[in-house]
């Protein structure tokens, strides 16, 4: 009897087993490819350089690996002339707006040559020394963030020079995102450059297209342009960055927030500047403006003298927030609450907010009391137009 019923029961178990075996098989989690950076495809682009004078435009993120792209090349034979640096210096350790200085780099014996600050471009007789200019820095999707106009300006330098550009491209961690208004000419500057929204959801190869093909550049010069392109990407693909960008972009949080907490830079309230949270917390010396408190300290390389030193303030701590994109709603929020604390907007710099918006509408807008789809109503049409202009330059579905 007791052999009898074992039988079906083993029989049953098989039959489970099977099954159970046969839906692993059909459920199999896909493996998806690994993204490949342009700076690590390395035998795609070192034929470009072969017997070449190279400048270099990088910085701390101009990472293949471990290694940074400036030693890798040197261990591979190729002449680097000098390095170009950007806003922050060549490895990002100065803060935001600080000036650069030449120097050499101490690895390698490199001249650097500073092209933030006064210069902004290097002088034709400095690109008569190479024949190609690599770029390749980390962006961050958002059109004030001023490596892109760095970019521009070595573009120009090099088109007009007769030389050679090289980017090698990176993800657009904001690549998901296109939103803001377009800039408006007449409010061009270092932060806002180009005819594109705040979100322009481009990576710099593809903005470089742009550059080229809409004819930015000054006298509507064209630069010699190549492009190694990011493998396995897409921008709807998140992309969390494995070394900050800049001093005060630490992290994935912060760069989430970053595109819609920068308007803050034009108003008197703290965004975590000399804090362990920079652009992930809003406050000031007023506790009717929320319960969350930090202070800023002077933080060396990244904010030496930030909004509100060693003052208390109190706000809204952000870290734990999921929303990413341009949301006015944290300033339109804190500019009704400035208005009952402290009586007054909350903008106090007004030619400053209008660059990094690109346009004096928003500030006006915030000033009439305008709700967040009110705003956005009014650069709608802009932000249609750009749309379309823009799938003309992608590298990389959407």
């Amino acid at each position: 009897m007791y052999k009898l019923l074992v039988l079906p029961f083993l029989i049953l178990l098989n039959f489970a087993c099977t099954a159970e075996t046969q839906q692993k098989v059909e459920h199999k989690v896909e493996i998806v490819p690994e993204i490949v950076t342009g700076a690590e495809q390395t035998d795609q682009y070192l034929p470009y350089l072969k017997d070449k004078k190279v400048g270099v435009l990088v910085n701390q993120t101009s990472m293949i690996k471990e290694q940074h792209l400036v030693d890798s090349l040197v261990a591979l034979g190729v002449d680097i002339q000098m390095i170009f640096a950007p806003e922050h210096g060549f490895r990002g350790k100065e803060d935001a707006g600080a000036h650069v200085k030449d120097a050499i780099d101490p690895s390698t014996g490199i001249k650097i040559y500073s092209i933030y600050g006064k210069n902004k471009r290097p002088s034709p007789t400095l690109l008569e020394q190479v024949d190609i200019v690599i770029f390749d820095i980390q962006d961050v999707g958002c059109r004030f963030y001023t490596y892109i106009s760095s970019m521009h300006y070595m573009m120009e330098a090099c088109a007009e020079a007769g030389k050679e550009m090289l980017v090698l491209d990176r993800p657009n961690p904001n690549g998901m995102h296109i939103d803001g208004p377009v800039l408006d000419p007449k409010f061009k500057s270092f932060v806002g450059m180009h005819k594109i929204p705040i979100l322009h959801g481009l990576t710099v190869g593809e903005l470089a297209q742009m550059i080229n093909g809409e004819q930015w550049l000054r006298n509507k010069t064209n630069c010699d342009l190549k492009i190694i392109p990011v493998k396995n990407y897409d921008h709807s693909m998140p992309y969390s960055l494995p070394i900050k960008p800049s001093p005060n972009l630490p992290n994935d949080q912060s760069i989430l927030l970053y595109p819609s907490l920068c308007f803050f830079e034009a108003t008197p309230v703290s965004i975590g500047r000399g804090t362990a949270f920079p652009f992930q917390v809003i406050g000031y010396p007023n506790s009717k403006l929320g319960v969350f408190e930090f202070t800023p300290k002077a933080t060396p390389g990244a904010a030496s003298n930030p909004v509100l030193k060693d003052q208390l303030c109190f706000g809204e701590d952000l870290r734990a927030v999921a929303e990413g994109g341009l949301q006015l709603s944290y300033l339109i929020d804190w500019n009704r609450k400035f208005k009952t604390a402290e009586g007054k907007s909350v903008i106090s710099k007004n030619k400053w907010m209008d660059l990094l918006c690109g346009t004096d509408q928003v500030r006006l807008a915030l000033a009439k009391g305008e709700t967040e789809s009110e705003i956005k109503v009014a650069w709608k049409e802009g932000l249609d137009t750009y749309k379309l202009k823009r799938k003309k330059y992608l590298l990389y579905k959407d």
